[in-house]
């Protein structure tokens, strides 16, 4: 690409200025950064008409992306140069969801010399993952993004500086103190101990007798929002049983999702029987494809006459089925 194909880009406006476009020409400018996404221009000429189109960069592409931008913005065709410059105004666009198609303007004259593509953004919202209205990014998106980091900030310095705790946790080995309402607010099983006149309630203390300590701490830094990737790694099936003990379906799912990423020889067992346990189809799934489409089966001997004599006898029966079918080609 050339500097022709460069977009300037102010916080709410961009100009792309076009050299002489010959007829029958198509250009695609490179992409400029308008809030949260990447966004393009492009131009076409015919004999009759100059076609002018908007669009953002598809971020329904990355699983974490933004969904595609709620817009309104002028876009002006700026031609020739001052003093005799004409300007031809679009009437405006206004709320508009711009997907893959984004926003197309057919201006009914074949324009000709240099000209200066401009949009003015007036406002961009973001879809409400919930079915709320759409929320501007400009006028809530960054404060509500500083907001939840600072209430996570404090959060997380209640629990690690034991700020007003009235809860302990009680691990196989140690103990560590938190919130009943943070904990009861989160977990429903929680909620239920400090809501009734149970022992966990008279007394102040919750034991988790099959959780080490590392992995009770680890438990309370997701709930509190200051859960690290390493330690998730290091404690995930920790995670997974408080998960479902504590009735935390978020949990439950990032650890499923998270089990399904790295099977291998090593675990595609012990994972075979925790998707047995914890009522985990994927994960399941994964396994058995593994072991039987891949033929690692055949590979993992010892291993394998373990998990015969040691697993459920259904689960065992599962397994056969599969290979069964492979060997019949079905």
């Amino acid at each position: 690409m050339t500097d022709g194909a460069r977009v300037e880009a102010a916080p709410r406006l961009a100009q792309w200025r076009v050299d002489a476009l010959p007829c029958y020409t198509y250009r695609k400018s490179l992409p400029f950064r308008i809030g949260l996404w990447n966004w393009y221009l492009s131009v076409e000429r015919n004999n009759k008409q100059t076609c002018v189109k908007l669009f953002a960069e598809n971020s329904n592409s990355t699983k974490n992306g933004p969904s595609a931008p709620i817009a309104s913005f002028v876009t002006k065709l700026l031609i020739s140069l001052p003093p005799n410059q004409q300007t031809i105004v679009h009437p405006g666009i206004f709320d508009k969801q711009l997907k893959h198609d984004g926003f197309v303007w057919a201006i009914d004259s074949s324009v000709t010399g240099r000209f200066v593509i401009e949009i003015e953004f007036l406002d961009l919202k973001v879809a409400d993952p919930s079915g709320g209205e759409p929320a501007s990014i400009w006028a809530s998106h960054q404060i509500k993004q500083f907001s939840d980091n600072i209430a996570l900030s404090a959060l997380s310095r209640m629990l690690h500086e034991d700020i007003l705790t009235d809860i302990t946790i009680n691990a196989a080995v140690g103990s560590v103190r938190a919130h009943r309402a943070i904990l009861a607010s989160r977990s429903p099983v929680f909620r239920s101990m400090f809501s009734h006149d149970l022992r966990e309630k008279e007394l102040s203390t919750v034991d988790i007798s099959d959780m080490s300590l590392e992995a009770c701490h680890a438990f309370l830094h997701y709930i509190y929002g200051d859960l690290r990737s390493e330690e998730f790694l290091a404690n995930r099936l920790a995670l997974l049983r408080a998960a479902d003990k504590y009735d935390m379906a978020d949990l439950k799912e990032a650890c499923h999702e998270s089990l399904l990423e790295d099977i291998d020889t090593g675990n595609v067992l012990e994972r075979l029987q925790t998707a047995h346990l914890y009522r985990l189809p994927r994960l399941k799934g994964g396994c058995l494809r593994f072991l039987v489409d891949f033929r690692k089966v055949y590979e993992m001997h010892d291993d394998f006459n373990v998990f015969l004599q040691t697993a459920e006898r259904d689960l065992v029966a599962e397994v056969f089925h599969g290979v069964l079918a492979a060997w019949s080609g079905r």
